[in-house]
């Protein structure tokens, strides 16, 4: 079986993308939940596929909530359509929108075709993984409490979070000596040789 490899890239940031792999007759359902996956969305929002050109142009769509395909219908079944049935040529491209209130737009390119599986390998696959995955919901990966917490433990105050560092080592210009004697005087006194 073909296994066709694709690398699915946030529209916001080219350098953010996974690179997934799918089997020939695995569907765009099968891909849709792998790029949920991928990027840690929680799968509750419906989605489209929509073929593509080389200028990223909306073509026919292939959406979550379409259960059959139908002829002549807007939409095709992500359920019932298999991947490798609209792939046309060898740079195929797919824009995948997700949870249309909030749009989130990913560009779907294939980049490679095996002609064999690789042993073991649960398909589909993630393959590769570049960059931080957009945040679905706030902020990602970090706790409002624990910044409170950070802030508190080291008194950053107002000035030095907008500067990024406080005044330590500014004021009085000692010399290195005069900077060592107060450090051996802390400790109590020279050292015996």
């Amino acid at each position: 079986m073909a296994v066709l490899r694709f690398r699915v890239f946030w529209e916001d940031d080219d350098q953010t993308y996974r690179d997934i792999e799918l089997l020939g007759n695995q569907t765009f359902l099968d891909f849709h939940k792998c790029i949920l996956l991928a990027y840690e969305f929680d799968g509750k929002h419906p989605a489209s596929f929509y073929e593509s050109n080389d200028k990223w142009t909306y073509g026919r769509e292939i959406n979550s909530e379409v259960l059959v395909n139908k002829k002549d219908a807007v939409a095709l079944s992500m359920l019932k359509t298999p991947v490798s049935a609209l792939v046309t040529n060898p740079d195929q491209k797919f824009i995948y929108v997700y949870d249309p209130a909030k749009k989130w737009t990913f560009m779907a390119e294939l980049i490679g075709v095996n002609k064999e599986e690789t042993a073991r390998r649960v398909y589909p696959f993630i393959l590769r993984k570049e960059g931080i995955a957009p945040a679905q919901y706030g902020i990602k990966g970090v706790n409002p409490d624990k910044i409170m917490e950070i802030e508190e433990k080291y008194d950053l105050g107002a000035e030095e979070m907008a500067e990024g560092f406080g005044n330590e080592g500014e004021g009085g210009e000692e010399s290195s000596e005069e900077s060592s004697e107060n450090i051996t005087e802390d400790l109590g006194g020279g050292f015996e040789e």
